[in-house]
């Protein structure tokens, strides 16, 4: 079923959001539900990235929107539909070196006080506000 273009912008925003978190640093769905303008959307963050596309054809796709940075609030990755999901998301942390530990209830977690990104502003809007604000006067 095609998108609307609301639904259409709406991924274009967060896959566009989530390509700017670093290397090696982790966010929630809820952070970036905010970044994007829609605070109370965490769920369709999720969503988002659960049918993002693996066609490298297609402009947002798994290889360059680093869907693994992206956990949930608490800094647990979230159980998937495919048992080998969260292991294979904790594999691509581990990769980027983030620590990623095994709960007492078996959950996968990571700690959000060391590898959290979770800026005011994307950093691209953030430029964007100092170019609008022109060079500082000294």
């Amino acid at each position: 079923m095609p998108r609307s273009d609301e639904a259409e912008a709406f991924f274009h925003a967060v896959y566009a959001a989530v390509q700017e978190i670093p290397y090696g640093k982790v966010s929630s769905y809820g952070h970036i539900a905010m970044l994007v303008g829609t605070p109370r959307r965490p769920r369709q963050v999720g969503l988002c990235m659960k049918h993002l596309p693996s066609d490298p054809a297609v402009r947002f796709n798994s290889q360059n929107v680093p869907w693994q940075r992206v956990i949930n609030s608490k800094g647990i990755i979230s159980p998937r539909s495919q048992p080998s999901g969260a292991q294979n998301q904790a594999a691509a942390l581990r990769e980027e070196g983030v620590d990623v530990a095994t709960s007492a209830l078996g959950e996968l977690i990571v700690d959000l006080a060391r590898h959290g990104w979770f800026p005011r502003l994307l950093p691209s809007e953030a430029q964007d506000d100092q170019d609008e604000q022109g060079p500082d006067e000294n």
